[in-house]
Formats: C-alpha cells, sequence, structure tokens
C-alpha cells in the first residue's frame, strides 16, 4: 500500500505536548526545533530537534509570556522575546554562566516584530521601523551593534540556508527589501515589487506573510508568491510565482506554476521539487522547474505527477493508549507559508505514474538516490513484459549518457586545474 505514495512523513517525528493554556509551542524553522514552553518556563521547557543532539530540557524564570524562542546555532545561546521593546538572552555554552541578560532595541518607540539568528553569536532584531544587527558576546553578557537600517516594516521572513532577510514595505507591503547576512556583514540587496493581482483603492497591505516564502532550489535563491485571483477574473486557479533573487543585480519573475484550483495552501521543498499541499483535498503537487514550458518569457509548469495525498501515518502509542492494532492516520498539514523538508520524495511509486520515459528519466536524474531506480527503469524497458520500442530506448540512454558526459567532462576540467597547479608550483620552486 505504501508503494504507492510518493510522498511520506519522516520515519521518526517530532512528538510533544499539546499547546494549552499553560503550555505554549514555538517552532523554529532555522534549527527546525519545538519549544513546548511551560508556565512562561517556570515550570520547564522542553526542546526537541530532528536528533537527540538538538534536544535540551530546562528551567527559566517566568517573567511574562512568551513571544518567541529560539536558539542560534548549536545550541549555544537562547533568545527569548517577551515584550516588544528588548530579547532577553541566556547562555548555554559550557564554562559560561548559566544567567539572562537583556538588550533594548536602539530606537525609540520602535516595537520589534521578531528576531533572526545568523550565526552562533549574531542576531538581528527586526521592528516596525528597520533591523538592527548585532554581536553577542556571551563572556560580557551583551550586544555589540555591528549595524543597522531605518526602513517601514509591516512583516519579515527569514531563509536561515541562505541568511537573507526579507522585509514587506510601502503601505501595500508588495514592495520586498532583501538583506543578506555573513560573517559579521549586513549587504542590502536590490528591491522589488511583487505584481498583485488587483490594486485596492485605497492603499492598504495586500499581501500577506501567509503567501510568501522563501527557498533555494537548484543552488538559486527563489521568493515565491502565492498568487490567488480575484473571483472576477474567471481564473482557472491560483498560482505560486517564482522570483529569482540573486545576491547581486536584479529580482526577476521567472517561473509560474499552475494549481489548477483554488483554496489554501502549504509550500514544502524537497530534492529541488517544489510541493504544493492542498487543505480541501487534502492532496499535494509537485513541480520541477527543470522540466518547463516556454511562454514568453516566463517558464510555465503543470505538476509533474498527478494529485495525490499523502501516505496515511501509523503513530505508534505505548501505554494506556495503545490499542493492538492502530490504523494509519490520514495526514492533515497544519497550513503556514514556512519551507520545511520534512516530507521526502519517494521515487519507486512515480515509474507507474510518469508513461513518458524521457520525461520520467529528466525527473529521476535530478533527485538524490535515484541509481536504483533509474536501474529498475532500464531493466523494465529491456528484460519485463514493459519492453519499450528502440526509439524511447535510444532517448533513455541518450540521457545517461549525457550525463555521464557532464561528468567526465567536469573531472577533466579539474583534473587539468590541479595539474596546471602543480606544474606551476614546480616551476616557481625550479626558479
Amino acid at each position: 500500500m505504501s508503494d504507492e505514495f510518493y510522498l511520506e512523513l519522516s520515519e521518526n517525528p517530532v512528538q510533544f505536548e499539546n499547546a494549552s493554556s499553560v503550555n505554549n509551542v514555538f517552532f523554529d524553522e532555522a534549527n527546525k526545533q519545538v519549544f513546548a514552553v511551560r508556565s512562561g518556563g517556570a515550570t520547564g521547557v522542553v526542546v526537541k530537534g530532528p536528533d537527540d543532539k538538538s534536544s535540551v530540557a530546562f528551567r527559566m524564570d517566568d517573567k511574562g509570556e512568551v513571544k518567541c524562542i529560539k536558539f542560534s546555532l548549536g545550541n549555544k545561546i537562547l533568545a527569548v522575546q517577551r515584550t516588544t521593546k528588548s530579547v532577553d538572552f541566556i547562555n548555554f555554552i559550557p564554562d559560561y554562566p548559566h544567567l539572562e541578560f537583556s538588550h533594548e532595541c536602539k530606537t525609540k518607540n520602535a516595537s520589534i516584530l521578531g528576531f533572526c539568528w545568523t550565526s552562533w553569536n549574531e542576531v538581528v532584531f527586526v521592528t516596525d521601523q528597520g533591523i538592527e544587527f548585532y554581536q553577542v558576546l556571551p563572556d560580557k553578557r551583551t550586544l555589540k551593534l555591528l549595524k543597522s537600517q531605518s526602513i517601514n516594516v509591516n512583516w519579515y521572513m527569514y531563509c536561515p540556508e541562505t541568511a537573507v532577510l526579507l522585509l514587506s514595505t510601502t503601505v501595500q507591503g508588495n514592495v520586498l527589501q532583501p538583506f543578506a547576512f555573513k560573517s559579521a556583514t549586513m549587504s542590502k540587496m536590490s528591491k522589488f515589487e511583487i505584481e498583485l493581482p488587483a490594486v485596492p483603492k485605497p492603499a492598504k497591505l495586500s499581501l500577506s506573510e501567509r503567501d510568501i516564502a522563501v527557498a533555494t532550489i537548484y543552488d538559486q535563491l527563489y521568493v515565491m508568491y502565492l498568487k490567488h485571483h480575484s473571483r472576477a477574473t474567471n481564473s482557472p486557479g491560483a498560482e505560486v510565482v517564482l522570483y529569482h533573487l540573486p545576491r547581486e543585480g536584479t529580482c526577476r519573475k521567472t517561473h509560474v506554476l499552475k494549481l489548477n484550483t483554488t483554496g489554501k495552501f502549504a509550500l514544502n521543498v524537497v530534492d529541488n521539487l517544489v510541493v504544493v499541499h492542498h487543505q480541501s483535498s487534502q492532496s499535494s503537487l509537485i513541480y520541477d522547474i527543470k522540466l518547463r514550458e516556454l511562454d514568453g518569457a516566463l517558464n510555465v509548469h503543470q505538476p509533474v505527477l498527478p494529485a495525490q495525498s499523502i501516505n496515511p501515518y501509523k503513530i505508534h502509542l505505548t501505554g494506556p493508549a495503545a490499542a493492538p492494532s492502530q490504523a494509519p492516520v490520514p495526514c492533515e498539514l497544519l497550513f503556514s507559508n514556512r519551507i520545511s523538508s520534512s516530507v521526502p520524495v519517494k521515487l519507486q511509486p512515480t515509474l507507474k505514474l510518469l508513461r513518458d520515459k524521457g520525461k520520467l528519466m529528466d525527473f529521476l536524474l535530478r533527485r538524490r538516490d535515484c541509481k536504483m531506480v533509474i536501474l529498475s527503469v532500464c531493466s523494465q524497458m529491456l528484460t519485463e513484459g514493459d519492453k519499450g520500442n528502440l526509439s524511447v530506448v535510444a532517448t533513455v540512454f541518450d540521457k545517461l549518457n549525457q550525463v555521464y558526459k557532464e561528468y567526465l567532462d567536469a573531472e577533466q576540467a579539474y583534473t587539468a586545474v590541479g595539474t596546471d597547479c602543480f606544474i606551476t608550483l614546480l616551476c616557481v620552486d625550479l626558479l
């Protein structure tokens, strides 16, 4: 049964106590950690991550409602926001005092919208009036301002993979200003505008953070906009519009993913595939931006595979709640714009769903762990009842040969560079 589904949840889910009046739950996208904060931390904070190394439990003083809580990289410093004016910090570095210290934002009358860790000891405060980039000095229990930028901010989004922060500006919120962070430096990137389906009059905030996501696809940074068409346009459905955001240069709209339906959606990027989950139908669509159909300057994409639900998950319970035979539970996603990679794509089921062998090979050759599945395709064509005609076999092996040629060319180029460097060094030594 599970072989029929190309999407399934992780085999090791993170289980935590439900949110309640005494237990607040937070998720940190950067470290993939779930925080369960009981009674403001006084009766315990339990942090669980994808592995045991990122899990920890501790207590902290209850100083008010926790609005946001995140560890820096490596669980070295904990940051807790309880008010709109300051952020508290606690050292978790071995041999450092486990003491709390606080820092207020420097801009008067500004409200802190949130914060982002860009390294183990560098943090950005995002306020409604700009951003403040700090270095945390754990030994001195203080923060050093590295750089700041004044700008009116509606909301923000951070991509931990690339350390790029996206700020929503202007009244309508559709002008986005990105900043890049690296090794105590902050760089302002080119701002760009998201094209709205309709311009409201009078002007008001029209672009929500729920409709924006940032992700790396094929080593390139993209801003993804979930575009809901107005009913007056008689559009067949919503779209996901991809804006390519280079480190230098202008951000451009490059891809459009046709969803062919309306409603609420959530996005994942897994193995360079964009996975769009549709709430009402509990089904998912997969897109590969390398498989494209040109429509002028844009690449327009339809789903690579038929819509399908995620493989029902069997939750293993222990104790009194356990039942002798537990039926698999249908997966109902909590919908958010946050990018995650916790829904892996299984390749074997795609063999029955993608009949075009040439397109199937293009799809498989760009995936991780594809070798055994590709061998299965070749075996089916050559030995089993599903024998392909010679033109199909030729197409498949042409694609395999092309990939192998590219690998050999890259290897030879690398070897040539190494040889040139060796000869140069040898000549220098002789001289």
